[in-house]
C-alpha cells in the first residue's frame, strides 16, 4: 500500500468538500464522515443505516462499532456529520440493513478502491499537489485534532495505535512540529 498523507490546509479541505458536494451528495458524506470521525475507510464503507439512525430515524451522537478485534468502540458523530448524514439520507431510500455507502451497481457498499478513486478525483480537480487517498481522511482528523491541542495520547487511544511514536509518524508529524499546549484551568 502506498503511504499517504493528511490533508492539512483547511483551504484543501473546504475545495475538496466543495467538488465532491457539487459531484456525489454518497461521496460528499463519506468525506466529511472520513475527516470528522478518524474512521478507517473499511469501517466507514461497514456502515449501514442502522448504525447511524435511532429506531426515531433521528441521526445517533454516537455510532457503537464493532472492531477487527470484536471489541466495541463509541465514535462521536459532530454537527457536520449529523448534518452530511441529514442531507444525504433524506434522498436515500433507506432500510436498517442497507448499507449508507452502496454502489449503484450492488447491494454491497463501494470497494476501497473506489473510495480512494473518489478522495484521488478530487484532489485532481481541486489542483491539490501530493499523494492522498482514502486514508488521508483519517490521518486528517488525527492531525486536525493533534494541532487543536489533542493530546497524542487520546488520539494513540482513538487509533488503536501501539505507541505513541506509530501514532507521530501515522499522522505525519515531526519532532520540530510539535505544537505548543497550554493547559490552563483558570481556577
Amino acid at each position: 500500500m502506498e503511504y499517504v498523507e493528511a490533508f492539512r490546509r483547511v483551504e484543501d479541505i473546504n475545495s475538496i468538500k466543495r467538488y465532491l458536494k457539487k459531484h456525489s451528495e454518497r461521496d460528499y458524506t463519506l468525506f466529511v464522515i472520513g475527516i470528522n470521525t478518524g474512521l478507517k475507510i473499511n469501517e466507514i464503507l461497514e456502515l449501514k443505516c442502522s448504525d447511524v439512525l435511532t429506531s426515531e430515524n433521528i441521526i445517533k451522537e454516537h455510532l457503537k462499532l464493532k472492531l477487527d478485534d470484536e471489541k466495541e468502540t463509541s465514535v462521536y458523530v459532530n454537527a457536520k456529520v449529523r448534518s452530511a448524514l441529514q442531507e444525504y439520507l433524506t434522498k436515500l431510500p433507506t432500510a436498517d440493513d442497507s448499507y449508507l455507502f452502496m454502489s449503484p451497481k450492488t447491494n454491497k457498499p463501494i470497494t476501497r478502491q473506489q473510495a480512494h478513486r473518489i478522495i484521488h478525483q478530487a484532489v485532481e480537480a481541486a489542483g491539490i499537489e501530493g499523494k492522498y487517498g482514502a486514508s488521508s481522511m483519517r490521518k486528517t482528523f488525527g492531525y486536525h485534532a493533534y494541532k487543536q491541542g489533542v493530546s497524542v495520547a487520546l488520539i494513540q487511544k482513538h487509533f488503536h495505535h501501539a505507541s505513541l511514536a506509530e501514532t507521530m509518524k501515522y499522522l505525519g508529524i515531526s519532532e520540530e512540529e510539535k505544537i505548543k499546549t497550554i493547559i490552563d484551568v483558570n481556577l
